[in-house]
C-alpha cells in the first residue's frame, strides 16, 4: 500500500488523474472502475482537461461504476448515472456502449448483479479501480462487517451513510435505503486501486484502514492485502496517521521510474 499525502485535495486529485492518464496512454483499451461522490470531482475535471487539451483518448476505454441507488432511474439528479454523465462522460469521447453502471430500476436484482459480474469478467477484469472512503471506512457501499469475499449485490445503507450522502439529495427528499454495489471481493480483483480520502472527517477512517488491523468493521482495511493500492489524501485527512512523516519521505524520494 502506497500512502501519498498532498497539500490539498485538488493536488491529490491532479496526481490521481495523472496515474489514470498514464494507464490509458499505455493501454488504450484499459478497463476503469469508477467512483462517485465529492472526492473524485477534481480528478474527473483534470481528465476532461487532458482530453480536451492533451488529446487523452477514451474511445477504447471501458468503464464500470461501483454502485447505484435502488429505485433511482438514470434521469434522477442524485443517481450515479446522472453524476457520471454530468461530471465526466459527456465531456470525453468514451463510447456509451462501453459505459456500465448497475441498474437502479432492475426488476430482478440477483440477475442484475450476476450480469454485472459477468460483464466485468468478459471485459477482462478491471485494470484500475477508483475508490472513495466513507467516514466509517466503507468502500463502494460495502458497509462495516461486509464480507471480504462479497460480490456485486444489494446492500442496506447505515443511517450514517445515508446522512453523509444527504447533501446530494434535495431538501426533504427521501434517501434510498438500498443500493447495488460491487463487492469487496470484486474490488480486490482489480489489478490496481486508487483510494481517495479528503478532509478531517475522513482522518479516523484512513488511519484505521492504513495503520489499524485488517477487520470487517473497517472494510477499506482489506486494501492492506492488495498488491498495488495507492491511497491519496490531503493534509487534513492525514492528521491521525502515526507514520505520516515516513509516508512523506517515501513519496519525496521515489526513484524517477516510479513517478508519474
Amino acid at each position: 500500500m502506497e500512502v501519498i499525502i498532498q497539500p490539498t485535495a485538488a493536488d491529490a486529485g491532479l496526481l490521481a488523474a495523472r496515474m489514470i492518464a498514464a494507464l490509458v496512454r499505455s493501454k488504450p483499451t484499459a478497463v476503469l472502475g469508477l467512483a462517485t461522490g465529492g472526492s473524485p470531482v477534481s480528478l474527473y475535471r483534470e481528465l476532461i482537461r487532458m482530453h480536451l487539451e492533451e488529446d487523452l483518448d477514451f474511445s477504447q476505454v471501458t468503464t464500470f461504476n461501483l454502485d447505484e441507488y435502488l429505485g433511482l432511474g438514470p434521469a434522477h439528479p442524485a443517481s450515479y448515472f446522472n453524476f457520471m454523465w454530468t461530471h465526466l462522460f459527456r465531456y470525453i469521447n468514451v463510447r456509451p456502449e462501453r459505459v456500465h453502471l448497475p441498474d437502479g430500476l432492475a426488476s430482478d436484482i440477483p440477475a442484475c448483479c450476476a450480469d454485472y459480474e459477468a460483464a466485468i469478467r468478459n471485459a477482462g477484469g478491471i485494470d484500475l479501480q477508483l475508490l472513495g472512503i466513507g467516514s466509517d471506512g466503507h468502500i463502494g457501499f460495502n458497509e462495516p462487517v461486509s464480507s471480504f469475499s462479497s460480490r456485486t449485490r444489494i446492500k442496506t445503507l447505515t443511517p450514517r451513510t445515508r446522512a453523509d450522502n444527504a447533501p446530494f439529495f434535495g431538501p426533504g427528499e427521501e434517501i434510498p435505503q438500498h443500493v447495488i454495489t460491487m463487492g469487496i471481493g470484486t474490488i480486490m480483483e482489480a489489478r490496481e486501486v486508487i483510494l481517495l480520502g479528503f478532509g478531517a472527517s475522513k482522518a479516523d477512517a484512513l488511519a484505521a484502514a492504513i495503520e489499524g488491523p485488517v477487520a470487517q468493521l473497517v472494510p477499506a482495511s482489506i486494501l492492506q492485502f492488495h498488491p498495488k493500492t495507492h491511497v491519496l489524501m490531503d493534509e487534513a485527512a492525514a492528521q491521525k496517521l502515526q507514520r505520516a512523516e515516513y509516508y512523506r519521505h517515501v513519496f519525496a524520494n521515489k526513484p524517477p521510474w516510479q513517478r508519474v
